[in-house]
């Protein structure tokens, strides 16, 4: 709620979000406010979306679980491969902004997703650079010639004060 109540001033034009429930969460109090309706699209979601389980990261930080390790190291096990996932993203998030031109677009997804895509417009081979928060808003203007600049990066206060967790390094 603090997310879609942050965004509530915002235009926005149209709503997508990934197929998983987490992104959907995220996605449905906006939806309600700005009385539309999300769009899902298969490409942003996580590179876990065939897991049968869901661990956060931090959780499996504490437990020194080994696919913590993985995820730092870029070796994470999926079924789906690591330049597969990237290829996905990137098509993905292309098509929603030719698909968009001239319009405000929100896309609710995970923090692989946004590594990809940032990586991308930033045009950086090293994929997982940063940690984004839980929840955290991420704007990139998106030029109809190809040209993409990112204007902020991890915005999240929207969450000050509130007790949620936000991820990694924040309690």
């Amino acid at each position: 709620r603090l997310f879609a109540q942050y965004m509530y001033a915002e235009q926005i034009d149209v709503l997508y979000t990934s197929p998983l429930q987490r992104a959907q969460q995220t996605a449905s109090p906006l939806a309600e406010l700005k009385n539309i309706s999300p769009v899902v699209v298969e490409g942003v979601a996580e590179f876990d979306q065939h897991s049968n389980e869901y661990i956060p990261i931090e959780e499996l930080k504490a437990a020194n679980d080994p696919r913590w390790a993985e995820m730092i190291n870029g070796t994470w096990t999926s079924p789906e491969e690591a330049q597969e996932f990237t290829d996905r993203v990137i098509d993905s998030l292309e098509t929603i902004i030719k698909t968009n031109r001239g319009a405000r677009v929100v896309v609710t997804c995970h923090g692989g997703v946004i590594n990809e895509f940032l990586a991308y417009v930033l045009g950086l081979d090293t994929r997982q650079f940063f940690y984004p928060n839980y929840t955290s808003l991420h704007r990139i203007a998106a030029s109809s010639n190809g040209h993409r600049s990112i204007l902020s990066i991890n915005e999240t206060a929207h969450l000050r004060n509130s007790g949620l967790p936000m991820g990694l390094f924040h309690g």
